[in-house]
């Protein structure tokens, strides 16, 4: 599987070169990012029509960022090649491996009065070229300030944004963290974002039973094992393993990668050391790990096995991987259909992710094909069950290792199949780094109205507070009756929205409907009572803030506008 853009480790040391002089060129703010208007100015010196480079900055910025590193630009720069020499620029000639072109000797394209401006730099210019490696061009985020200071007030225009991920982290700095601060969002919810959770990378989570094939699936996509891993028909996996790209091969102990910095994971301490001697990063190189991270994870427990009660939060920190995935994979045998009660608790757990979730029947060349049909049968009623859902979920079929089909036991029609699903499963992947930044806007969004909905509730049982006395009993009804409460402030909210733009007979009429079907809530819309009620037991409901309703606004405004806006600043320019 080849995730990169295009074959670049081919273009010769003596063209890279000359690229790393017009990135650095083009490169107006020098912050290692060629930006839309960098690239308006630049590429028209390439006397491409417009239709041609939309198709260039199209194909180059496939992860749609916003801006072209340098491995991006010099994917520009091939097909503006390729197209001044009359070619065709397409996906296929990029990943073609050298079928079509020879990338390592294509020449630079011509683009027309760049040298005469590159003399007349050199002459006018005294300052050190910033320094650029041989395969990336990697410096600070301008962005990564931001995150130094919890009261940061600091404006931050959006000119000075180069990029839609830059642009996220300033608008939860300053919209959406002191919405979540207010109302300790972070101990309800989720922890407060910090700037590795927004530059990680996309991170696939593998979920099943044990010996369902969840590190031989890992194992078969990278052609090997990683650091640590142990594959037997026994329970070998016995902790969450983060299989990322690194400098060597190594195993980190989950207490020393919770607190650095520079990785997403710091959230996880709220589990406890139970659960962090229980957790691993397993680093090594590996060009597919240089755009996915994998989590490979403990086998569901089963049968008696669920008797033996974990040392730590299984559950919990699934559905926190879950909120950090673009993919989450629930692993099947033909031999294991079962649902235990811990996996139904897991699977509930991905409540709100459910586009994220594929499902696999992994080794279902060990059946023939008349069992195969009846096993998937059996797999989409019992998953039907579970997900309490009418639509049908998709199930990929085959069997993920290094060995052949089973002919014998599959049959002509069982091997075709699973080839055919084994290759939609690999495309499904292969569009992760692609789709990463949509994804990155898509779970903003949504943890920027669940935010909304917290401070909803807080300030709503605040209100419901007394002034004076018999405060403890007040907070303990109001912890009693939780789903009275949020039924409450849905009606509330509904009310206030309906005020608007309604009459008021017509707005009580829609409020009394609503109110009496409190208890069939959208199930995304509000946090889970039982959680909430938990953690709710902790603090002292009195002390909590009243609403703010100019943080609401904010937080509505960048819903509104500010989100919308740094979409169509950061589009394709030649749109």
């Amino acid at each position: 599987m080849d995730f990169d853009s295009a074959p670049i480790s081919k273009c010769s040391k003596e063209h890279q070169k000359i690229y790393e002089e017009w990135f650095t060129y083009a490169d107006s703010d020098g912050d290692g990012r060629i930006t839309g208007n960098d690239a308006i100015k630049f590429f028209s010196m390439s006397n491409l029509p417009r239709p041609d480079l939309k198709q260039v900055w199209a194909m180059a910025d496939s992860k749609r960022q916003g801006f072209l590193g340098f491995k991006e630009f010099i994917v520009a720069m091939q097909l503006v090649s390729l197209g001044q020499g009359g070619h065709a620029m397409t996906n296929e000639v990029l990943n073609s491996e050298g079928k079509y072109f020879d990338f390592e000797n294509i020449n630079p394209p011509v683009m027309e009065g760049l040298d005469a401006l590159l003399a007349k730099k050199k002459r006018s210019s005294k300052t050190t070229e910033p320094e650029v490696n041989g395969s990336s061009l990697e410096q600070q985020s301008p962005a990564a300030h931001w995150f130094t200071s919890s009261n940061s007030a600091k404006k931050v225009s959006l000119a000075s944004v180069t990029s839609i991920i830059d642009g996220l982290k300033k608008l939860y700095v300053q919209k959406l963290k002191p919405l979540e601060s207010t109302y300790n969002f972070n101990d309800f919810v989720s922890p407060s974002l910090t700037n590795s959770d927004f530059d990680a990378k996309p991170m696939v989570m593998l979920l099943g039973q044990y010996s369902t094939g969840k590190t031989t699936f890992i194992k078969h996509l990278l052609k090997t094992g990683y650091p640590g891993s142990h594959i037997g028909p026994e329970p070998t996996t016995d902790r969450f393993v983060v299989v990322m790209n690194g400098p060597d091969e190594r195993s980190i102990p989950g207490n020393t990668v919770a607190v650095q910095a520079d990785m997403p994971y710091s959230g996880l301490t709220t589990f406890g050391t139970a659960f962090l001697s229980k957790f691993e990063c397993s680093q090594m190189r590996h060009p597919l790990l240089e755009h996915i991270t994998f989590v490979d994870t403990p086998g569901v427990l089963s049968g008696e096995k669920q008797r033996t009660q974990r040392s730590y939060d299984f559950t919990g920190v699934t559905s926190w991987f879950a909120a950090k995935c673009d993919l989450i994979l629930l692993l099947f045998d033909p031999h294991k259909l079962d649902i235990s009660d811990e996996f139904k608790r897991v699977i509930s757990s991905l409540r709100g992710h459910d586009d994220k979730i594929r499902v696999v029947l992994n080794k279902a060349d060990q059946i023939d094909t008349q069992q195969l049909m009846r096993v998937y049968g059996a797999l989409m009623w019992s998953l039907g069950k579970v997900l309490n859902t009418p639509e049908v979920m998709r199930v990929y079929i085959g069997s993920f290792n290094d060995k052949p089909v089973n002919d014998a036991a599959a049959g002509p029609l069982g091997k075709e199949l699973f080839e055919k699903e084994q290759d939609n499963l690999l495309a499904d992947l292969k569009d992760i780094p692609k789709k990463a930044c949509d994804r990155r806007i898509n779970e903003f969004v949504k943890r920027a109205r669940a935010a909304k909905i917290h401070a909803y509730i807080i300030s709503h049982l605040k209100k419901e507070m007394p002034v004076m006395m018999g405060k403890a009993k007040a907070q303990q009804r109001l912890i009693d009756n939780l789903e009275d409460e949020f039924a409450k402030v849905l009606s509330l909210s509904l009310s206030l929205s309906l005020s608007l733009s309604l009459s008021l007979s017509h707005a009580k009429a829609i409020l009394c409907h609503v109110v009496q079907r409190e208890h069939h809530l959208p199930a995304g819309d509000f946090p889970n009572v039982e959680h909430f009620r938990e953690v709710l037991s902790g603090y002292t409901i009195d002390k909590f803030e009243k609403l703010k309703p100019k943080m609401i606004q904010s937080v509505d405004d960048m819903l509104g506008y500010d989100i919308p806006n740094l979409l169509k600043n950061f589009r394709n320019p030649y749109d």
